[in-house]
Parts: C-alpha cells; sequence; structure tokens
C-alpha cells in the first residue's frame, strides 16, 4: 500500500545528500545472524504475558468478575491463547483461579486469584496517571508521524497496542480524552475483503515532538547541533561476533552519513543507496523507542514498513546491522529487539508500565502450593445457537 506523499520540505538536507559519499553500495558479503541468549531471554520472558492478559481483562470485564472457562475457550483465537484456555488457567494458578458456582448443573468458571487483582488495580492506577496519559499520547502522535500523512490503519496501530502501552480497549477509554491529538478516520482504500479500511489520524503535526531521540542525545551534546549532522547509531554485537573486515569498514563509513530525521521526507533517494539505508535505520530505531519494551513481533514492523512503502528495505535494514537490532526467534514468533536498551537481558531503563508487567511475570512463575485446582481440561466450549 503506498504511502502518502510526507508534507515537511527537505531542502537543506537534499543539499547535503548530494555529496559524492552520500550514494554507495552495501559490500557483497553475508552478515550472518548470531543467537544473542541474553535477548532471547529477554523475549522469552514474556511468554504467555499478552494472552494471561487478554483473558484477565476478558474475566475483569464481565459484571460478574468472573468467566465460564468454555466461554473463553470459544474465544480462543481472538484472545491469541497459545493453548486452550483450560490449560492456560491450569499452568497459571497465582493468577487464575477455577471455580464450580455454587448452584445445580453450574459449569466451571474462572475468576482472578486476590494477588492477581492486587497488580491489576496498581497497574490501572498506572494506566490512568495524568504523566503516563500525556507520555502515551506523545508516543502514539509520534508513531503517527513516521507516516507523512499522519494517519495509519487501524489494523496496523492495533499491532502495537501492547508494545506502546495502549489499553486494550484504546478506542473507547483514551483516544476521547485527546481530541486535540486524535481522530478516527477513514484511509480512503479497501482491505482485501472490499470493506472500507478505517484509520486513526493525528490531527494536527506537532512540530515540538518531531524530534528523534538520537537528535535530543546530540542536541544535548551539542549546543550548536543542525540538521544533517552524521550521528552515528549504537551499536553493540553480542560476544564471539565478529563482523568480516569489508563489512565493518562499510559500517564505519555508514555511520559517518548525515543523519536524516525519521520524521523527514527522504523518499527521494535511491532505495538502494547507503544513505537511504541509513534512513531507514533511523526509522526503524525511532519506532522501537517509542515502544516500551523496545521491542516487537517482526510482522508488525513489516505490516507498517508496506503501509509506509519501504517495503523489502525493512528487511535489509535489520539484516544489515546485528549491532542495532536483534532478532529474536523465541515465544513462537521473531521478535525485533532494540540492542542498546538493554543490559545482558534486563531494560536499561524501565518504563512504569514494564514494572508492572514484569510484577505479572513474577505472579505467573510464582507456585502455588496448596492443591485448588478443579479439573477443566476436559470442558469443551459449547456450540453458540444462532
Amino acid at each position: 500500500m503506498a504511502m502518502a506523499a510526507f508534507t515537511r520540505p527537505a531542502t537543506e538536507l537534499r543539499r547535503l545528500l548530494h555529496r559524492p559519499n552520500a550514494v554507495r553500495t552495501f559490500v557483497d558479503a553475508r552478515v550472518k545472524w548470531v543467537r544473542d541468549p541474553y535477548l532471547d531471554t529477554a523475549v522469552e520472558k514474556e511468554k504467555d504475558l499478552k494472552p494471561m492478559l487478554n483473558l484477565k481483562n476478558l474475566i475483569l470485564a464481565q459484571p460478574s468478575k468472573t468467566l465460564p472457562i468454555s466461554t473463553a475457550a470459544l474465544l480462543k483465537d481472538r484472545l491469541k491463547l497459545p493453548t486452550t484456555a483450560g490449560k492456560l488457567i491450569e499452568r497459571y494458578p497465582s493468577v487464575f483461579n477455577p471455580f464450580r458456582p455454587d448452584h445445580p448443573l453450574a459449569l466451571p468458571h474462572v475468576k482472578l486469584t486476590a494477588q492477581a487483582l492486587v497488580v491489576h488495580n496498581e497497574e490501572a492506577r498506572v494506566f490512568n496517571s495524568r504523566n503516563h496519559r500525556k507520555d502515551l499520547a506523545e508516543r502514539l502522535a509520534k508513531l503517527l508521524m513516521l507516516a507523512g500523512s499522519r494517519k495509519l490503519p487501524l489494523n496496523v496501530v492495533n499491532g502495537f497496542v501492547f508494545d506502546i502501552g495502549l489499553p486494550h480497549n484504546y478506542i473507547l477509554t483514551f483516544l476521547s480524552d485527546f481530541p486535540e491529538y486524535f481522530q478516527l478516520c477513514s484511509m480512503d482504500c479497501k482491505d482485501a475483503n472490499g470493506c472500507e479500511l478505517l484509520g486513526l489520524e493525528l490531527v494536527s503535526h506537532r512540530h515540538d515532538l518531531a524530534v528523534s531521540v538520537l537528535e535530543r542525545k546530540e542536541m544535548h551534546l551539542n549546543s550548536r547541533f543542525r540538521s544533517g549532522v552524521p550521528i552515528p547509531f549504537p551499536m553493540e554485537l553480542p560476544r564471539g561476533f565478529d563482523l568480516e573486515k569489508k563489512v565493518r569498514n562499510w559500517v564505519d563509513e555508514w555511520q559517518k552519513l548525515p543523519y536524516i530525521s525519521p520524521y523527514e521526507d527522504a523518499f527521494h533517494l535511491s532505495p538502494n543507496s547507503d544513505q537511504a539505508e541509513k534512513w531507514t535505520v533511523a526509522v526503524l530505531h525511532e519506532l522501537l523507542h517509542l515502544l516500551v519494551s523496545k521491542k516487537t513481533e517482526r510482522e508488525n514492523v513489516y505490516r507498517l514498513g508496506d503501509y509506509l512503502g519501504f517495503g523489502l528495505r525493512f528487511t535489509k535494514a535489520l539484516v544489515h546491522h546485528p549491532g542495532i537490532f536483534y532478532v529474536s526467534n523465541k515465544i513462537r514468533t521473531q521478535t525485533v529487539v532494540l540492542r542498546e536498551v538493554y543490559r545482558k537481558d534486563w531494560l536499561i531503563e524501565k518504563h512504569p508500565l514494564m514494572g508492572m508487567r514484569h510484577r505479572y511475570i513474577h505472579l505467573m512463575n510464582k507456585k502455588v502450593r496448596q492443591n485448588r485446582r478443579i479439573q477443566v481440561q476436559n470442558v469443551r466450549p459449547r456450540k453458540q445457537v444462532t
């Protein structure tokens, strides 16, 4: 899907990028993938976290704060459960409390444990805090500004709901608080089924937010900072990994190319040039910085790239720059991780929402001594009556 044209001029950048070293080509060398056990651990820690939270939110959305397990079984795909609802509930007895209501012929139900409710209530306070909501609005605005049209289809935005820290029902509970920022819109195109696509639009460009994390750091270090200077990307290769000499030399020269803000228009550059690749990396780098865990499923990255018009350029950037990005194959998917923000398997700077998620992870890993489980593995979802 083609991206609408960017609206901001880049006259100064065009002048800088017409220098002789602005267009080169990547060396003909293979950059191998090397496993990083620390970043794999960072990804694997969150195994089942999203489906657990999906089920938790569904239970609490019920008036009784309980849910028939058979209903959860019917919604397995919607909840993105990795196994049956019954098995997931049994796997995390510190989070879910299966029980049978005290009346004849009652089906097994599930509710949250007292410990899980405590964590949920603290998480709700984080979600509802003024500072968090303002920070979230700004990060969502920056995500939309990565698109020159300042709007993205909802199916693209929805891929980042968990990673950017939006509440699961953000359209009803979040967007209405920021009418000066966001509005729902038509995308003027249709999906594969011929249905009109809805999107999320930033009401107006916010120049105060159109500064990348690397530009802010450079401004802090250099009072004479100006657009188009060569800002290098932080790079860190795992122990035992070494680039071929010609690749290392290419990277050293590539880092010296002018840095183009991900909020600028650089689609005028030859897509196969190294300068265009540096801009592509800038977009990916900024995207991952907007996310509370600094990582997301690769499918989300590719879906965004396809809409923005990058196509295979995102794929090449991930392959060419293992010192900036890492792709983990853990937890039944592929996850793109920003290396620089992790020390071994821990985030260097932890967002408050990540603190809450680690509380949930701790609870999920906690064992329950007393045997209070009921047999739910044989529960079959009832067929819906039409």
